[in-house]
């Protein structure tokens, strides 16, 4: 579990530097500081895997049977948002923090097929993390709202959440996860 902590404290870290640091985030350097904040980041995401799959399975709560369906439709939706941020389609000019609404939608959904104490520190810390940001990002930059993008842009988002979702699939299931079940309990 301390490896999963540490993971996630680096990935809070590398992400907010700037938000609540940015004097010595900017004493980094330009491209020094894009380095070092990429470095903490991917040494989160390795700690958080090698943490989370080593840690010990502490049950906390019980998942409803059929969450896992309900998991793989809010994945879904999820991606969608990680990829709407980036095409710049309708979507993104209606909701400010795309990205960081698909992180909160996947850690939540994550929470509904995972009652252990591990899931609750990896997936509740990454959607208070996601909350958090949308705080501090809104706090210090005003939105200028854009125009919406053209709706063909938007089901490009559409195809890469599902092309991703087939992919994360594959992985769950090569991992010995699979998400198809309905429910992981």
């Amino acid at each position: 579990m301390t490896l999963l902590i540490i993971g996630l404290i680096l990935w809070v870290l590398s992400h907010t530097l700037k938000r609540i640091a940015p004097g010595p985030r900017a004493a980094m350097g330009d491209q020094a500081g894009k380095g070092i904040v990429a470095l903490m980041a991917l040494a989160g995401i390795v700690l958080m895997v090698i943490g989370y799959r080593g840690a010990e399975v502490v049950p906390v709560y019980a998942p409803l049977p059929g969450m896992g369906h309900l998991n793989n439709l809010l994945m879904l939706i999820a991606l969608f948002f990680f990829a709407a941020g980036s095409v710049k389609g309708v979507v993104a000019s209606k909701v400010r923090h795309n990205m960081l609404t698909g992180l909160v939608i996947w850690a939540l959904s994550h929470l509904l097929v995972n009652g252990d104490l591990a899931s609750i520190v990896l997936f509740g810390g990454l959607a208070l993390y996601a909350v958090a940001s949308m705080y501090l990002i809104s706090r210090a930059v005003p939105w200028d709202r854009p125009a919406p993008g053209p709706l063909k842009n938007d089901m490009k988002a559409v195809v890469a959440a599902v092309v991703l979702y087939a992919v994360i699939a594959a992985i769950h299931w090569w991992l010995g996860y699979n998400p198809f079940l309905g429910t992981y309990s």
